[in-house]
């Protein structure tokens, strides 16, 4: 059996869960067996996992799991895959999933692979690919234990609805105590996280100063999209640290990643350059951004991004 981890916020699945239950499902399909999805604390409506390849949901209710322990975590996810017979266990490799994974292949004594974009190779054996070095090449992991643990990097391929709600089983598992003492919770509302964003709006210096950030504000808006912007531009307080997006930010994979006046260091393209496609705007044709842009535009980003976005409006008004 493969064995999914959903993740749920507040009770409700986010789009990574849908991605790594479709991940499991085609795995499993790849091997030969069923997927399943397992569930913690408080989920509503974990029937619908059903629908993206999962034929049954696996719940641990205890709402003491709604918090992350990631000890607590490892010991119910790692019990849960011995119970059920697991042989692969899917996480996404969001903060939980990167907080999780080395401790419960451990637990596990499994093999393990942080951050799969592709789905496994089972022709000869149990190949998973990864991005290595910033994302400039992509290395192959033979795994040979009996039992693998894999995180499935967001945006590496869509949920696919391939069926219906599946029947939820309870699972009677010992939640051990937690030795952390969670205060407060504080996170971003409102806006999809830059992790699992297909459309992404970000910019740099070139914007001169916070005060003209309304121009990447509008376009994002218009286009549905999450905003994000270079590291100069965070640290020097312009914009909040969760939208850095970089090597030494947040590694993204949208559909469709706007860049504007970002030069386009190699730090910066670290971060974005699985990108499907990038579209950069600046006004120095040098710029080294270009050479990674499927599409560029050349010239003062204070011209081209209102006249876009009179464009963007009057096509979403005709679409």
């Amino acid at each position: 059996m493969v064995l999914v981890f959903a993740e749920s916020q507040k009770g409700t699945f986010k789009k990574s869960a849908f991605e790594a239950v479709t991940y499991g499902y085609k795995t499993a399909q790849a091997l030969g067996t069923s997927c399943a999805a397992l569930v913690l604390g408080t989920a509503n409506d974990a029937a619908q996992l059903g629908k993206y390849g999962a034929s049954k949901v696996f719940h641990v209710a205890d709402t003491s799991l709604d918090q992350l322990d990631s000890q607590v975590h490892t010991a119910v996810i790692a019990a849960a895959a011995q119970q059920v017979g697991a042989k692969v266990v899917i996480l996404s490799n969001s903060s939980t999933g990167k907080a999780i994974l080395g401790r419960l292949a451990a637990r596990l004594r499994a093999g393990s692979v942080a951050g799969a974009n592709s789905l496994p190779d089972v022709s000869n054996g149990f190949v998973v690919k990864k991005g290595v070095f910033s994302g400039k090449a992509i290395a192959s992991y033979a795994i040979s234990s009996e039992l693998k643990v894999i995180s499935v990097m967001g945006n590496s391929l869509q949920p696919e609805a391939v069926g219906a709600d599946a029947a939820v089983e309870a699972l009677n598992i010992p939640v051990p105590a937690s030795k952390v003492k969670i205060v407060s919770v504080s996170r971003i509302e409102g806006t999809v996280p830059l992790p699992e964003a297909e459309l992404v709006v970000s910019a740099g210096r070139g914007m001169k100063g916070p005060e003209n950030w309304g121009i990447v504000e509008e376009m994002a808006n218009i286009l549905g999209a999450t905003t994000a912007c270079s590291r100069p531009v965070a640290d020097t307080h312009w914009r909040p640290h969760h939208e850095h997006v970089g090597q030494t930010g947040i590694a993204i994979r949208p559909n469709l990643y706007i860049a504007i006046g970002i030069s386009g260091a190699i730090q910066h393209l670290a971060g974005v350059n699985n990108s499907k496609t990038i579209v950069v705007i600046n006004k120095d044709p040098e710029a080294p951004f270009f050479k990674a842009a499927d599409y560029g535009v050349v010239g003062d980003l204070f011209e081209v991004v209102p006249r876009l976005n009179e464009a963007f409006k009057k096509f979403k008004a005709n679409a």
